[in-house]
């Protein structure tokens, strides 16, 4: 079962980062083309501009999704590693029917996803 400390840790240092940096640690670890993609934004060339210091921030909906996104990122990557964290977000996941995080995140079903990444944590992922 997830650490409900490590949870609410990840929730704070998320809510507290700026989007330039939220974007730039997403950028670093999935790539741009799966960040644009999960934002739900068609210009893969957008989170490489959301993540220069002074550069457009992106709007309400792809925010939120990017937020999350980091999230789940966190959780992952610190219960596992990097690289299982990122085959998680783009492999067909079970718990999202068969389809991807990544997609799911466009779609904004963002409980679903955080659910599913709990799922795999608690090692119930089937």
């Amino acid at each position: 079962m997830p650490d409900l400390d490590l949870a609410s840790d990840q929730h704070i240092r998320t809510t507290l980062l700026n989007v330039h940096e939220l974007v730039r640690q997403l950028n670093a670890h999935l790539g741009p083309t799966l960040v644009a993609t999960l934002a739900g934004v068609r210009d893969r060339g957008l989170p490489l501009k959301w993540a220069t210091t002074d550069g457009p921030t992106p709007r309400a909906e792809p925010e939120r999704r990017l937020r999350m996104a980091h999230r789940v990122w966190g959780h992952l990557s610190s219960a596992e590693n990097e690289h299982v964290a990122r085959a998680w977000f783009i492999g067909a996941n079970p718990r999202l029917g068969e389809e991807s995080p990544v997609m799911k995140l466009r779609e904004g079903d963002l409980p679903a996803v955080m659910n599913a990444a709990k799922a795999f944590m608690e090692g119930t992922d089937d």
